[in-house]
């Protein structure tokens, strides 16, 4: 995999107990990498039209997933199977604790593409509010039909 490539982020959380979801897609450049065994993945998001892009950071190794955000909002969410993890999650309106506990992860490699699954379930302030997926792809950037 070349270092400049798309990413595309999609994700779902479970609201309630009815069923009701609220979907989230994004498609922006990204920079890739690999090293000491870890795969490491850089992209910018904006959550908010009048702020400065949120910078994101993924860590795929042997122990498990974690993905940062740095920006408008801040945390480090750790994705380890069978363990419940915590977090801080901070944006402009306040701080919360989260609590994050993965169901499933998944990561598949191919030459032209890498597939990152997770599952989980999430707790703020010690309540579970949500189970959640979250779906990154992972494409070179010049890939044909694409800039």
């Amino acid at each position: 995999m070349q270092k400049e490539v798309l990413v595309e982020v999609s994700g779902l959380q479970m609201i309630d107990e009815n069923g009701n979801e609220e979907p989230i897609q994004i498609i922006v450049p990204g920079e890739y990498y690999l090293k000491n065994g870890c795969h490491y993945l850089r992209y910018e998001e904006i959550l908010d039209e009048t702020a400065e892009p949120t910078v994101n950071y993924v860590k795929v190794s042997t122990d498990g997933i974690e993905v940062r955000k740095k920006g408008l909002v801040n945390v480090q969410m750790v994705f380890e199977c069978g363990r419940k993890t915590m977090a801080l999650y901070t944006t402009p309106f306040g701080t919360m604790e989260m609590g994050i506990s993965a169901t499933s992860l998944t990561f598949q490699e191919t030459e032209d593409e890498i597939k990152i699954d997770i599952a989980y379930a999430l707790e703020m302030n010690t309540y579970h509010v949500a189970n959640c997926a979250l779906s990154i792809t992972v494409t070179p950037r010049n890939r044909e039909g694409i800039l």
